[in-house]
């Protein structure tokens, strides 16, 4: 009899202090469409350039606090006084199908997600934290994007000292060097992950 070889899509989740180029990554990442991404919702207003539905789904407090009461998150998190979320539906149905979901989020997203509780997540999980070289480094990319006041930038230092002590937490880590470098790095574990023996399924 013949058998098939099948298995369940990969959560990967990425995580980087602000500024270590995850955003950058995640936009290249998608040039390449073997994945789905995971749009998360946010209560904080578009930055110059993003699309509601493709970088975030832009909703009120209130309707956020609707969907926590629902419990329509896989995780959500307040960071910068704002709220973040990823749904859990569309991550489910996506890994359940055998495709692969690509998500981007900060270190307590990924800790909630990592906790969560859910088997069938766990198994699914490969999470990958961006390391910046140095905060000395990570100040002058964040001076260099010009989206933040001087002020903003050392709430987001001060942030980024405490998630860079997170590392370990993650099952890889990439040092950040150039957005080519970083790239062929997540390509590699994403290639990695996906020949697992573990997550192969006999049929």
């Amino acid at each position: 009899m013949n058998k098939k070889i099948s298995r369940f899509g990969i959560l990967f989740v990425v995580s980087a202090p602000s500024g270590a180029g995850k955003t950058t990554l995640c936009t290249a990442l998608r040039q390449t469409p073997d994945f789905v991404y995971s749009v998360s919702c946010t209560t904080r207003t578009p930055r110059a350039g993003e699309i509601d539905g493709k970088d975030y789904w832009f909703i009120s407090e209130d309707k956020f606090a609707q969907r926590i009461s629902a419990g329509d998150f896989l995780e959500h998190a307040q960071v910068h006084e704002h709220f973040y979320g990823t749904l859990r539906a569309p991550v489910v149905e996506n890994l359940r199908a055998g495709i692969d979901v690509l998500v981007d989020i900060d270190t307590q997203g990924a800790a909630a997600i990592r906790n969560c509780g859910d088997e069938f997540i766990a198994r699914a999980l490969s999470d990958v934290f961006i390391m910046p070289p140095d905060l000395e480094e990570l100040r002058r990319r964040l001076m260099k994007r010009g989206t933040e006041t001087a002020v903003q930038i050392e709430t987001r230092l001060q942030t980024a000292a405490r998630e860079m002590q997170l590392w370990c937490d993650y099952r890889y880590t990439i040092i950040s060097k150039s957005v080519e470098e970083d790239l062929l790095k997540f390509r590699q574990i994403m290639g990695a992950e996906r020949i697992l023996s573990r997550r192969l399924i006999l049929h």
